[in-house]
């Protein structure tokens, strides 16, 4: 992907597909955005295709497609961004807005993670490795944010389990920080 293509005057990655999820609110007033979460996920659990996390990040999860969705169909769940398995980048909200991607969190004694952070989720599980395309992509997107958001330095791009400790596990011991230039957060300290 060229970096050519940047972040738009809205908040929007001009080399993402735009899908707008409802799942969103505005940011709390004067808050820098200076963090970015790394996520997994898989609809159904451990499965790749299919449109179901764009179902699920619009609200148009079939409960009775599967039985795991009817566990997870009401839930108003978004992130900014899902790099699928062959790479392509999907965007659901505006990083000018607070997507719903981190819950109950907390880094470096700050909580409401979503208030200051940019979620990217990669479509995989915490033990089936990654692809070589998911991370050139997320290189891509992480060169760009932090073009525009300087204050997300490599120190404050962290996993999902270094947020929610105890509570969440992604993107889990496949995710080779090592592949965006990082070493694990838990190694780097300060968690």
């Amino acid at each position: 992907m060229a970096m050519n293509a940047g972040i738009d005057g809205d908040g929007w990655l001009q080399m993402a597909q735009r899908r707008s999820s409802p799942n969103y609110t505005a940011r709390p007033l004067n808050t820098p955005i200076d963090l970015l979460v790394i996520h997994n996920i898989s609809l159904p659990p451990g499965e790749f295709g299919g449109n179901w996390i764009d179902d699920f990040f619009l609200n148009q999860l079939n409960p009775t497609a599967h039985p795991y969705f009817a566990t997870i169909a009401h839930l108003e769940v978004s992130a900014h961004c899902l790099i699928r398995r062959d790479g392509c980048l999907m965007q659901y909200v505006s990083f000018h807005h607070r997507a719903w991607h981190a819950g109950r969190s907390n880094f470096q004694g700050r909580d409401r993670c979503n208030d200051y952070s940019i979620g990217i989720e990669l479509e995989g599980t915490d033990e089936i490795p990654f692809t070589a395309a998911q991370y050139n992509c997320l290189n891509t997107c992480i060169a760009l944010i932090q073009q525009h958001y300087p204050a997300i330095t490599a120190e404050r791009i962290v996993g999902h389990s270094d947020i929610a400790p105890g509570r969440k596990t992604d993107p889990g011991a496949a995710f080779l920080w090592e592949r965006i230039g990082l070493i694990a957060p838990s190694a780097r300290g300060g968690m």
